[in-house]
């Protein structure tokens, strides 16, 4: 468990060190942390140096937590996050946001690179998550409530913000981007799917697959922080064009998309 106690000490720690109240928080996914380059930084922070913060421990996840002015706005970037498989607790992979919200967030922005399960998505798409199956065998709210943060059964009827989709779609609409819209399935990891599995995850109703963002969300949503979410389709696992993907291949895929993705964030943080 984590505790109050520890998610305020690393706060603390934060708010001594950065004099900057941000607005929107960003967790930046797999091969997605070139959005950093287009922040203005005002400070940056090694996961290490906070108390009781988790270190990523992906060679892909560098490990900061940035501030810094984008589109007009202040954020915290989280350059590299954190997932079950690495052996962490849900409550380990999820304080961060816990701790982006006392900094003072409004929003929360999530990445991800993704499977693609629904057959109209191609290679280096992005998708924007309306909805997800959670297939975490662990709940990040297991465990004695957080009071001070949320209700102990906090509702999920729209864990991804409306508003905030269809703003998005107006950006990628704008700029000429082919911005799909699905279901997100997450679960553990860190192998991929075989394919009787990826057959059931489409079947169940999921149009993409991942091994992160619901945690997150789930948190961000008990604590009534509106999410936007996306994902970057870095392989393909319909039965047809299902094949063995390497690491370096997703990573690459996602590099690919990234401009993309960059373009919808900058334009929806525009927007708010």
């Amino acid at each position: 468990m984590v505790s109050i106690e520890q998610i305020k000490e690393a706060t603390i720690y934060i708010q001594s060190v950065v004099d900057y109240k941000p607005e929107v928080g960003i967790i930046l996914g797999t091969g997605l942390g070139a959005l950093v380059e287009d922040i203005e930084i005002h400070q940056k922070i090694s996961y290490k140096d906070i108390p009781n913060f988790p270190v990523s421990t992906v060679e892909t996840h560098s490990g900061f937590l940035i501030f810094g002015e984008l589109s007009g706005k202040k954020v915290v970037a989280m350059q590299g996050r954190f997932h079950y498989y690495e052996g962490y607790s849900m409550q380990q992979v999820t304080m961060p946001v816990r701790v982006m919200k006392l900094l003072g967030i409004q929003y929360l922005f999530i990445s991800n690179a993704a499977g693609g399960l629904n057959p109209s998505l191609k290679l280096s798409d992005v998708m924007v998550i309306n909805d997800h199956i959670n297939l975490f065998p662990e709940n990040p709210l297991r465990g004695a409530n957080l009071d001070e943060f949320g209700s102990r059964f906090p509702d999920m009827y729209e864990p991804y913000d409306r508003k905030l989709i269809e703003k998005a779609m107006e950006v990628a609409k704008d700029a000429g981007i082919n911005l799909q819209e699905g279901v997100y399935a997450g679960v553990p990891g860190p192998n991929l799917e075989t394919p009787a599995e990826y057959k059931y995850l489409e079947t169940i109703g999921a149009d993409a697959v991942g091994m992160s963002t619901i945690p997150e969300n789930i948190v961000a949503r008990h604590m009534q922080l509106p999410v936007f979410a996306i994902s970057v389709i870095t392989d393909l696992c319909t039965p047809e064009q299902l094949k063995p993907v390497s690491i370096p291949e997703i990573i690459g895929a996602a590099m690919k998309a990234q401009p993309k993705m960059m373009r919808i964030f900058k334009g929806l943080l525009k927007s708010l």
